[in-house]
C-alpha cells in the first residue's frame, strides 16, 4: 500500500504517465471534475487559486470523471479544449478516471483512505478537492459546495 502521494502514477490527457514524485515537497490541490456539471464553473477559482498559489509552490491537478449523472462525456481532448477555452486552465487537467468503485484509480483510493468524508469512503459528486501537504501524505478533503477561494486560508498554511 502507498504510504505517500509521491509514490503514484497517472496518466495525463495524452495518455503519458506522470509521476507525483516530480511534485515532491509541493502542496498539490487534487480535484475530480467535469464539463457538463453544475460546479463546472469552479475551474474559473481554481485557475485564480493557481495563477496566486502556484508561483509559491502550490500546484493544482484535475481529473476528469464521468461517474456522477454522466457530466463528463468527452475524450480526454475534448476535455483539453472545453477547459482551455472556456476558463483558460492552464493546470494540469490528466486522462479521465474512475474515482468510486472497483475501477477507481490507486489515488482516489488513498486518498479517500487518508481524508474520509461525512459519508464514508466515496467521493461524493464532482469538484471534491484533496489538499495534500508538503509532505505528502496529511490530507484535508473539501466537498463539491466549497468554492475554491474558501481554501487560500488552508492553501496558505501548507504553503
Amino acid at each position: 500500500m502507498s504510504s505517500s502521494l509521491y509514490d503514484f502514477q497517472v496518466l495525463n490527457s495524452a495518455k503519458q504517465e506522470f509521476s507525483f514524485s516530480s511534485l515532491k515537497d509541493r502542496p498539490v490541490l487534487i480535484v475530480n471534475t467535469a464539463s457538463k456539471c453544475g460546479f463546472t464553473a469552479q475551474y474559473e477559482g481554481l485557475e485564480e487559486l493557481y495563477k496566486e498559489y502556484g508561483p509559491k509552490g502550490l500546484e493544482i491537478i484535475a481529473f476528469p470523471c464521468d461517474q456522477f449523472a454522466h457530466q463528463e462525456p468527452g475524450s480526454d481532448a475534448d476535455i483539453q479544449q472545453f477547459c482551455k477555452r472556456n476558463y483558460g486552465v492552464s493546470f494540469p487537467v490528466m486522462a479521465k478516471i474512475e474515482v468510486n468503485g472497483k475501477g477507481a484509480d490507486p489515488l482516489y483510493a488513498w486518498l479517500k483512505k487518508q481524508a474520509p468524508g461525512a459519508l464514508g469512503n466515496s467521493v461524493k459528486w464532482n469538484f471534491t478537492k484533496f489538499l495534500v501537504s508538503r509532505d505528502g501524505t496529511t490530507v484535508k478533503r473539501f466537498a463539491p459546495t466549497v468554492e475554491p477561494k474558501d481554501l487560500r486560508g488552508d492553501i496558505e498554511r501548507v504553503l
